[in-house]
């Protein structure tokens, strides 16, 4: 197997390469050259760590089964996350799953993919023959962040820098990447939003003169948000899991056809799910949820892509997303890997904010994927009733979820078994969830420390411990940049490499 872009003007690289470059040479994203077929029913007795294993390896040939186990083995342990399964999948109704997936150390989705990212990145550095360190560049609308920060922290040959928009991200997120310890890496405000943030960076990975400035101090790019297929790769594994467990604990018959629901800003969540259905995994409809920045619903619902619109800050942060990074793929696969037409239409919407899709790529869409959003009136309810019917707390990114798949059961009268991706812990934001929970009489009068201390009181769950005391730590990164001055930031960090951990 070999991985190709979806630009079409790259060559075709190993895996390693794949993960070591993170975004092809000519700006597409790498994708595997074919998919591999999965015997899912033959893990419904296995554990999280074996199922990882048997799905990695089909898209990983040049690392040796020692390698990927080796891997797993240091990113999914009980010193990482809080529980034995790694995941676990609550159903509130008879029909109504959470897949909880943020019981890694920074209490997010990402974890599941960003604790195992920095070990395939440096055994596919030495696999290359590659010499030159690591410099990891990260564009984030929250939780991939502090996800990265942490699985990257003090990795011996690489760098990371993150980039986050100042008043894009709940204040526990911002608190978790300010405070962030390590000797390889740097975090910095953007005066601006995500979008800003992340077309930024792409740009620099297909700058040849940063490029070259780069290579002369000794370092060469790689990313770790999502762009990165060693980064999307471990996602796809907790949905088959979650499947299997599902099978396995009598909540669904081997077979079966489940719904899976998705938050999603940037698609490569809903991505993950879309690659194990394609692998064989039985998924009757994937549930695109969207938050008041819904470009993703009226996408899918008109095959027209317009970035040209008001971009809402909204109580579910990491979903305030305009340009969706991973629909690249998406549309290279349902092209049948027509590279020219996804050229075109990426180009169309970095001249002009928009594309439309042809009509048979819109038919595939609405034949795959049911979208809708939901209004942060509507997630504070959601939050509320939840926890009022089943004593369970969501985070406002599962609450939007949790509204769209309401709104398909209206719409589609489907009341098949649905996965609701839960993808952060409610803790992570206090602020939303306490106005849901408390009333909003508690939010102004209460600092982030007391609201969970608050909420853990009201609730009976125990606050994450890598949560308490966030306020009390040191601020250790305050640089703030302009949306226009993200790539001077890197020059300053690559040729200023030995003042690392500076501020």
């Amino acid at each position: 197997m070999k991985y190709e872009s979806t630009r079409g003007r790259a060559k075709k690289v190993a895996a390693a390469y794949a993960i070591k470059l993170g975004i092809a040479p000519d700006g597409g994203l790498y994708v595997p050259d074919k998919i591999a077929h999965i015997d899912y029913y033959k893990y419904i007795n296995m554990t999280y760590q074996q199922r990882a294993f048997h799905i990695i390896r089909e898209y990983l040939p040049d690392f040796d089964d020692s390698e990927i186990i080796e891997c797993i083995e240091n990113a999914y342990n009980a010193d990482n996350f809080d529980i034995d399964s790694i995941v676990k999948t609550t159903m509130l109704t008879k029909n109504m799953g959470i897949l909880e997936l943020w019981h890694g150390p920074t209490y997010a989705f990402k974890d599941l993919a960003l604790q195992i990212l920095p070990y395939f990145l440096t055994k596919a550095v030495r696999k290359t023959g590659e010499k030159k360190d690591v410099l990891i560049l990260v564009a984030t609308s929250g939780d991939t962040g502090k996800a990265a920060l942490e699985g990257f922290k003090d990795i011996e040959g690489v760098d990371i820098i993150v980039f986050f928009p100042t008043d894009g991200v709940s204040s526990m997120q911002k608190l978790q990447m300010v405070t962030q310890e390590g000797k390889n890496l740097k975090v910095i405000n953007v005066d601006g939003n995500f979008d800003d943030a992340q077309s930024a960076v792409k740009d620099v990975f297909i700058d040849n003169d940063i490029i070259s400035i780069a290579k002369d101090n000794g370092l060469l790019f790689s990313s770790a948000n999502s762009i990165n297929w060693g980064r999307l790769l471990p996602q796809v594994v907790y949905y088959v899991s979650a499947y299997a467990d599902m099978v396995k604990d009598g909540h669904i018959q081997d077979g079966e056809k489940i719904n899976i629901c998705i938050p999603t800003g940037n698609f490569g969540n809903i991505l993950a799910a879309y690659y194990a259905k394609a692998m064989g995994l039985p998924v009757n409809r994937l549930i695109c949820a969207s938050n008041e920045n819904n470009i993703l619903t009226d996408f899918i619902i008109t095959g027209i892509y317009n970035t040209n619109r008001e971009f809402v800050k909204t109580i579910s942060p990491s979903m305030d997303i305009l340009v969706s990074s991973n629909l690249e793929r998406l549309l290279y696969e349902m092209t049948g890997r027509n590279s020219k037409q996804v050229t075109h239409w990426m180009q169309e919407l970095k001249a002009n904010g928009v594309y439309e899709v042809d009509d048979k790529t819109k038919k595939k869409l609405k034949e795959v994927f049911f979208a809708g959003f939901c209004s942060d009136k509507d997630t504070f309810a959601t939050i509320s009733d939840i926890y009022d019917k089943f004593g369970y707390l969501v985070d406002p990114h599962t609450a939007v979820a949790i509204d769209v798949y309401d709104k398909y059961i209206v719409s589609t009268q489907d009341l098949s078994k649905t996965l609701i991706a839960s993808t952060a812990s409610p803790f992570k934001f206090p602020e939303s969830v306490a106005q849901a929970v408390l009333g909003p009489e508690a939010v102004p009068f209460n600092s982030v420390s007391r609201l969970l201390k608050l909420l853990s009181e009201k609730t009976g769950i125990d606050i994450p411990a890598g949560l308490k005391g966030l306020e009390d730590r040191k601020i250790l990164h305050d640089k703030v940049c302009g949306k226009n001055e993200i790539a001077e930031a890197v020059l300053d960090y690559i040729t200023g490499r030995g003042d690392r951990g500076r501020k």
